[in-house]
């Protein structure tokens, strides 16, 4: 069985009220098309075509690296307008699955049970009972609660609008009946559009069954049409990506304060997630891991037994096992410590290997700098890498104690268990194993005495 999803992606999001195209707006970080894209795309054997209107070439730019048949509707004329521009490249013998850019929820298990109503006497519709039905169409049986059509709200008539039972638009039937009934559509109705929902009438009329189904959870198939919505949605998304944590052993101790903006490829056991954490891009987490409030963590691996305190924020770096960071610690992308590594408050690493054991406790910036194994960096340390146009390296080897207040000028090479005096500015390498310092002579003016404000 070979399967055309159609993603209508064409709408410019008036309420949005905003000059992005609504199907890039984000949820956890991510366009609500790409979350479509990811869902449909775990479906076998299925071409994907996303019919793009408004903000056409920004739409296709952001999403460039996705592997789908871009089709263009230059004139937004409505959903059923819409599909028709796919006519000519859907096959009569595939089934055509139609999915909206702005509905990011969807399960898979949804539509493959969608899909498996499919037959040649059968049209596969997603319908869902709501409290609230304003704006939805209604779903319109007959007395024996066969689908005889859907009606929209704008035409509905009084009757009609007590239904509860909406339309999400999802729907899936054979290409060869689509394709029939699409050529049949007319405008003739409040919008002046074409709805893609005059095709259930067609169908009935051709003697095909509406088989209907419905999400697990009405969350599914909301889509988003205003900023209040998109965050409701973004909550939702968020909890259910706690919750999927916690059944897998994670603690959270408030799952309400905690996104996930990416995934976790690798998990490990008896992680502790304090409030407000974020989570983003691809990251592994290790065993007995505790991570404190306010921390920020991207495209990283945390090893076993780390903990994290505080107000950190760690980016594209790797955290050995049994390392210790913050509070307020910052590592930058290409920071690499090993085992058993203390990086202290307010400390920032950007492109840095730091060698197990060693220690930068307060308030220092380590830029460009290879750290060998048992360092001692004092309090104010930083490393001079960058003239205003080229970036140099320092090396700092096993051993070595770094005094508070120092200024390493890169490129410069500190020895193997070397000291370098505190309040020291280091503009050549020191030798392994002594004492380096630069410090102006310490004086004392006797008679110097303190000015006072003149009258």
């Amino acid at each position: 069985m070979k399967i055309i999803t159609i993603i209508l992606a064409a709408g410019k999001g008036t309420r949005m009220c905003s000059e992005l195209p609504k199907v890039l707006h984000k949820i956890a970080n991510r366009p609500l098309l790409r979350h479509v894209y990811d869902m449909c795309y775990q479906l076998n054997n299925n071409a994907i075509k996303i019919v793009y209107g408004h903000g056409a070439n920004l739409v296709r730019n952001s999403l460039a690296d996705i592997d789908v048949s871009w089709v263009e509707q230059k004139q937004q004329l409505g959903t059923g307008h819409a599909v028709q521009q796919v006519s000519d490249q859907i096959p009569d013998s595939d089934i055509v699955l139609i999915l909206y850019g702005d509905v990011p929820l969807l399960k898979l298990a949804t539509v493959k049970h969608l899909i498996a109503n499919v037959s040649d006497k059968t049209l596969a519709l997603l319908t869902v009972n709501l409290k609230n039905p304003q704006g939805y169409g209604r779903i319109v049986r007959d007395s024996t609660g066969k689908v005889i059509k859907i009606v929209e709200e704008k035409d509905a008539s009084i009757i009609e609008k007590l239904i509860v039972e909406g339309n999400t638009g999802i729907m899936a039937v054979q290409g060869v009946k689509l394709k029939k009934w699409l050529n049949q559509l007319g405008n003739h109705n409040a919008q002046g559009e074409y709805y893609l929902t005059d095709v259930i009438e067609m169908a009935v009329s051709d003697g095909v069954d509406i088989s209907t189904s419905q999400p697990e959870s009405v969350d599914e198939v909301l889509g988003v049409n205003n900023r209040i919505q998109l965050s409701y949605l973004e909550r939702i998304y968020q909890q259910e990506q706690a919750y999927s944590l916690m059944e897998r052993g994670v603690t959270l101790l408030d799952p309400a304060r905690f996104d996930l903006r990416g995934s976790i490829v690798e998990l490990g056991k008896d992680i502790v997630c304090d409030v407000n954490v974020i989570i983003e891009g691809e990251n592994t987490i290790g065993n007995n891991v505790n991570i404190g409030a306010n921390t920020h963590i991207k495209n990283s691996i945390i090893g076993d037994n780390v903990e994290i305190l505080a107000n950190c924020i760690i980016e594209n770096s790797v955290v050995g096992q049994g390392s210790k960071i913050g509070p307020y610690a910052r590592l930058r992308p290409e920071t690499v410590l090993a085992e058993n590594v203390h990086i202290g408050n307010f400390v920032e690493l950007k492109k840095s290997t730091v060698a197990e054991f060693s220690k930068i406790n307060h308030l220092s910036y380590i830029g460009d700098t290879t750290v060998g194994a048992k360092v001692n960096i004092g309090a104010g340390t930083i490393t001079c890498n960058y003239d205003g146009v080229n970036k140099f390296r320092t090396i700092i080897e096993d051993g070595a104690f770094i005094g508070s207040d120092t200024q390493l000028i890169a490129p410069v090479i500190v020895g193997k268990n070397a000291t370098i005096g505190a309040g020291s500015t280091i503009t050549k390498d020191s030798p392994e194993n002594q004492l380096t310092l630069s410090r102006a002579k310490q004086m004392t003016v006797a008679e110097w005495k303190r000015p006072v404000k003149l009258d």
